[in-house]
């Protein structure tokens, strides 16, 4: 799934607090404002949306490739230039997850007439055509109609509009809603609105991880086992105290800029919950380690220990780890003040992740009879508090409307941790763009104290008026229908987390004109592969995922070649002068049911000589005695295989061993510090090389693939992480920020191969994946 908020930040966004792990949302989430907060209106009506208001009247981008449904373009602005009724209303349908479709609804509103641009000095020409001219007759000081969106569409960051104000104010409403077919379809999978939610037993893992930890439970001040020095299998830990905890506890832990962070709250007998980090703790460099702790602590399989330290959990299928192999200690906050560790591989306890929607971090479905609006449509206060847990008695002194409303209001306002309960809240509710039932909702406006009360003609002009600006009938959505709601920018933030690009997103991150003629099918043999190991190698974010799919796409042509080619023309002694590719190199190693070089016929001195291309510039050095290749056949044996091509014996053995495919007690460690390995004397070398017999499954299978790629990239070469780390979250624009995202792109190339070899392409195809996905 990608997506993006309506409001993009200008470039140069870069952040050095992992804590905050989206600035871009950070960004944006100051731009709302406090008199229409989700989802109560200042009347105490629904307000199914957020009231957004960035710098003056700015550019208004579509959050994701959509359909239009409906949309209204207006020449001019009613009410003496304050009401501007243009929309947009678009319909999306993606993926987050393997067999996971979401499909929900963004509505823009209150955007900027046509007439209006060139005193802002917008350029219509940006918009999409149909949206460069009015969507109905021009009836000045009047509503423009609707009209429907007649199978248009609109890409991902796509302007369809610019910020207009309505009753004086400079705003957009803006919401983000799902039918309630779709809302079932997709959310029954979750475990959203359970009390007390399960650790699921799907591989549907993604953003966050949760344990919800049982009171009473023994916390350590050292994992036991621990040596005289803290260490456990050579692995230091920080002490802390021993105890129990009073009372449950949910944790959240995170990863970012190489760091992990750890937030916990206790849970009281009420549900109510209480901080127990002020901030987020911080295990600085937690990340960028993990591999080598996953080595050290699950020997027996450290891809399923890195799983486990990952998500509390072993996600890949079968697993090789089970019973105390899977211990993994955890530093937790269990009391104000005091830190410990539990052991999470408990099944006590529980592990979740943001693909839960777990009701513990604040999601609540509000629907008929847990709503705090009554059957009128109004909030009452009361009803609120109980749902946010609030035991104060509300003041009983409010009696009429216009004082309940203030009240309400008040409260709201003055009260951060309702605000963020709020922001929590799953609405079935009504659309206010619906005109059903629209007497019926708005009734007790003539009741005393009520706006109208008294007021007969200007409680009709009000009706009138609203039914013109409503347009449900004209996006063809079913009438009286309620829907499901969320807060827009929570929604954005929470789906930007989940790391899988869907068939289409996919088709646009890696191009047919950059592919074969059979680039769908290639894409689809690789695209969940490549999603999983997104999310298992911690690339969840746009700005990681560019650069690692950037890389691969000069590593791998962009997924045609999963294995490393060679050349035939003029061999000498010591190179190989190509002429043209060998097509037995070509030849897929599945199709040829063993490695190529596996037998004599097929030696290829390429590999072991130095190679130069048909122009005669030197390509690479030969791969003989190098990274661990000491017999014959290894230079050819070890080819670059792979998304990213891994290439030499040492490698392919670090792999093998990190998959569990061969024991490390199955050979000696950097064998190639043998003296007899720097005098190429392989018969005299007395530390045994790793023993692979079946190098071509790292191209064959494309789970290997992808994993092999993704591990290369976060576990054997962290410094490459960490050069990603440190861009730009955003598009550069100066010629400062251009160089410097240049330079960033030039040390994640080093990392992966030493030099600086087919850099203008891994620029290229950076900066191009880059302007699609961030």
């Amino acid at each position: 799934m990608i997506i993006s908020p309506p409001f993009l930040p200008e470039s140069g966004l870069t952040s050095t607090d992992g804590s905050k792990p989206d600035p871009v949302m950070d960004a944006v989430d100051k731009f709302e404002l406090a008199h229409g907060i989700y989802p109560i209106a200042f009347d105490r009506r629904w307000n199914c949306g957020a009231h957004l208001a960035p710098d003056t009247h700015g550019p208004v981008y579509a959050i994701a490739d959509g359909e239009v449904v409906a949309y209204r373009v207006c020449q001019h602005a009613m009410d003496s230039g304050n009401g501007n009724a243009g929309f947009v209303l678009l319909k999306h349908s993606t993926e987050t997850g393997d067999g996971r479709t979401l499909t929900f609804y963004s509505l823009y509103m209150h955007l900027l007439p046509l007439a209006e641009y060139q005193s802002f000095g917008h350029d219509g020409t940006r918009l999409p055509e149909f949206l460069r001219n009015p969507s109905g007759a021009d009836t000045k000081g009047q509503v423009t109609p609707a009209a429907a969106g007649g199978g248009k569409t609109v890409r991902r960051k796509d302007v369809i509009g610019f910020v207009g104000r309505y009753e004086g104010v400079v705003y957009m409403h803006f919401e983000i809603f799902m039918m309630p077919g779709d809302f079932d379809a997709y959310f029954s999978h979750t475990q959203l609105g359970i009390a007390a939610p399960d650790t699921p037993n799907t591989t549907d893992c993604w953003g966050h991880t949760y344990y919800t930890i049982p009171d009473g439970q023994q916390f350590y001040a050292l994992p036991p086992g621990t040596d005289a020095h803290n260490k456990l299998h050579g692995t230091k830990f920080e002490a802390g105290q021993t105890g129990t905890n009073a009372l449950p506890l949910v944790v959240e832990t995170y990863f970012s800029k190489g760091g992990k962070y750890t937030n916990v709250w206790s849970v009281a007998t009420d549900g109510s919950r209480t901080l127990l980090t002020a901030q987020p703790v911080a295990e600085g460099g937690y990340e960028y380690g993990l591999y080598q702790r996953a080595k050290a602590l699950y020997s027996g399989c450290p891809s399923d220990g890195y799983e486990m330290l990952r998500f509390g959990r072993i996600l890949s299928t079968p697993a090789k780890l089970s019973g105390g192999d899977c211990a993994t200690w955890v530093k937790v906050t269990y009391a104000a003040g005091q830190q410990g560790y539990i052991n999470i591989n408990n099944a006590a306890i529980k592990k979740l992740s943001d693909a839960d929607f777990p009701s513990f971090m604040g999601w609540q479905k509000l629907s008929d009879g847990a709503t705090p609006f009554g059957a009128d449509g109004l909030c009452d206060i009361d009803a609120l508090k109980k749902i946010v847990k609030d035991a104060k008695p509300s003041d009983a002194a409010a009696t009429t409307e216009v004082q309940k409303a203030d009240a309400l209001s008040s409260y709201v306002k003055s009260h951060d941790g309702v605000r963020q309960a709020l922001r929590g809240f799953i609405c079935n509710a009504p659309s206010e763009w619906d005109s059903t039932n629209n007497e019926t909702r708005y009734a007790k406006l003539l009741d005393e104290g009520g706006f109208y009360h008294g007021n007969d003609q200007g409680y009709n002009d009000f009706l009138k008026y609203l039914k013109e600006i409503q347009f449900w009938d004209v996006a063809g959505l079913p009438a009286g229908q309620k829907l499901w709601f969320f807060h827009p920018l929570v929604f954005i933030r929470h789906f930007r987390k989940c790391a899988w690009f869907s068939k289409d997103e996919f088709a646009l991150v890696y191009s047919d004109s950059h592919m074969s003629h059979n680039a769908d099918a290639i894409r689809e043999k690789y695209r969940k592969p490549l999603n999983f190991s997104l999310r298992k190698y911690g690339m969840s974010n746009y700005l990681k995922q560019s650069h690692f799919l950037g890389q691969g796409a000069v590593e791998s042509n962009f997924l045609c070649t999963m294995q490393e080619s060679s050349m035939v023309g003029n061999v000498t002694p010591t190179a190989v002068y190509g002429t043209h590719t060998n097509p037995m190199s070509v030849k897929s190693e599945s199709d040829l049911g063993h490695w190529y070089g596996a037998i004599p016929t097929e030696d290829d001195p390429w590999y072991r000589l130095a190679k130069y291309n048909s122009l005669g510039h030197l390509i690479t050095s030969s791969y003989d005695w190098r990274g661990g290749n000491c017999d014959r056949e290894d230079a050819q044996k070890f080819r670059g295989r792979g998304f990213k091509q891994l290439t030499f014996r040492s490698n392919y053995a670090d792999y093998w061993v990190y998959r569990a495919w061969i024991l490390g007690s199955s050979f000696t460690a950097s064998w190639w510090s043998d003296p007899q390995y720097h005098a190429k004397h392989r018969a005299l070398m007395t530390k045994i090389p790793a023993g692979i017999d079946n190098p071509e499954v790292v191209a064959t299978v494309p789970e290997n693939c992808l994993d092999s790629g993704a591990w290369y990239i976060t576990c054997l070469r962290p410094e490459v992480v960490s050069a990603i780390d440190g861009d730009s979250f955003t598009i550069p624009k100066t010629s400062a920020e251009i160089t410097r995202e240049e330079q960033v792109i030039k040390n994640v190339t080093r990392g992966i191969n030493g030099a600086l070899i087919g850099i203008d392409k891994r620029i290229r195809f950076t900066r191009m994946i880059k302007g699609i996905l961030l």
